[in-house]
């Protein structure tokens, strides 16, 4: 799943606390054996999907969260869409090599991290600019929070096809899934 000498690149960025405890998960898959579940995740289905996305490409999540802000003043309370996790996974013969946020990606073609939006522009400049600086992106998962807890956490202590539970959602228009790969549905199976 992870190349030996893997690379994170900013750490001290605001949304790595987000990505970090994705690490810590794929980690704690790592270091257990084949049967070892961990809310439907097993090792040998994430190394399955890695091995069959192309020799190097990319994987990008981007999650936003609805916050509650007061108005100057103090009354009345809007809803903002925040970037709450942002990360581009870069993956080499089947393992991650490097992990960085979105705060590592330096382009005119994008806003500053606390201006993107859940649209599609932004999703298609973020694409673009991760394609120049670190690879295709196979695959890219834009969503909103509950749907994210809802797909990553699927599952008990059995595995469970998290690509077939991505794709339904995908399907209910609850999250965006673009990329290379998503033009060949019969990839995700069984994960």
């Amino acid at each position: 799943m992870l190349a030996e000498e893997l690379t994170v690149i900013d750490a001290t960025s605001s949304l790595w606390g987000n990505a970090k405890a994705l690490l810590e998960i794929v980690l704690r898959l790592e270091q257990n054996d084949d049967t070892y579940t961990w809310h439907g995740w097993k090792k040998k289905a994430i190394n399955a999907f890695l091995q069959d996305l192309p020799m190097h490409c990319s994987l990008v999540f981007g999650v936003w969260d609805s916050l509650t802000s007061e108005t100057s003043q103090g009354q009345d309370s809007t809803m903002d869409d925040a970037l709450v996790l942002g990360c581009v996974c870069e993956v080499k013969s089947g393992e991650v090599v490097t992990i960085r946020t979105f705060e590592a990606l330096h382009d005119e073609k994008l806003p500053p991290v606390q201006q993107l939006e859940p649209g599609y522009q932004h999703a298609l400049a973020l694409m673009s600019v991760i394609r120049q600086d670190v690879a295709p992106v196979a695959w890219a998962l834009f969503t909103d929070r509950s749907t994210w807890d809802d797909w990553i956490f699927a599952g008990e202590e059995t595995e469970i096809a998290k690509g077939e539970v991505l794709a339904e959602i995908a399907r209910q228009g609850r999250c965006v899934l673009m990329g290379s790969k998503t033009a060949h549905p019969h990839n995700h199976h069984n994960r």
